[in-house]
């Protein structure tokens, strides 16, 4: 696979309100050795990472239920969307960012945890690396109830739910969060539930 030759030429800031758009016009080389010039628009929210706790003994996970925009404009009635325990890195390595995220988010206190890949979840428009994670938990790692944090204007419910149905659920489009799906998928086809 050869590597493509991409010089830019030009990068504009279009808004710095909640993370970073911008429209860089580059030139880019194509296959028949011509040059195009091209603009595109990329959104930077930073990279962030996302866990998937799982129960071996009660064959459970646990999930979270929030409001997201973006989905309640793009037809989802209510805007909620249940999802694995994710968030922005913040400046923590992967690891010690989603420690952090799943105390907040789910009051479960992990110390260990396996990562299992990375992936770019919209490279179309979206600059983002996610780092996936996953690691057992146990009624006794349970310290906080979660939720988020308000300062965040986090509203997060915790959800624990059967290994078994979360598949259903996705089948049922009751869970349609890539991330999420993967992570569930990931769990079924290394038999780990």
């Amino acid at each position: 696979m050869n590597d493509i030759n991409v010089n830019i030429e030009k990068t504009e800031i279009l808004s710095d309100n909640w993370y970073t758009l911008k429209k860089v016009t580059f030139n880019i080389q194509k296959n028949d050795g011509t040059v195009e010039q091209q603009s595109r628009e990329a959104y930077d929210r930073g990279n962030g990472a996302v866990i998937l706790l799982y129960n071996k003994n009660s064959e459970t996970v646990i999930l979270t239920r929030q409001f997201r925009l973006p989905t309640f404009i793009n037809g989802n009635p209510s805007g909620m969307l249940i999802e694995a325990c994710a968030g922005l890195l913040d400046n923590d390595n992967p690891e010690e960012c989603i420690k952090r995220e799943t105390e907040e988010e789910t009051g479960y206190k992990i110390s260990k945890v396996e990562k299992i890949f990375e992936a770019y979840m919209s490279p179309g428009s979206v600059t983002e690396i996610l780092h996936f994670f996953i690691a057992e938990y146990s009624k006794e790692m349970k310290i906080t109830d979660g939720g988020g944090l308000d300062e965040e204007g986090e509203n997060i419910e915790v959800l624990e739910l059967s290994f078994e149905e979360t598949l259903k659920m996705i089948d049922s489009g009751e869970i349609k969060d890539a991330k999420t799906i993967m992570l569930l998928q990931y769990i079924k086809i290394k038999n780990i539930l």
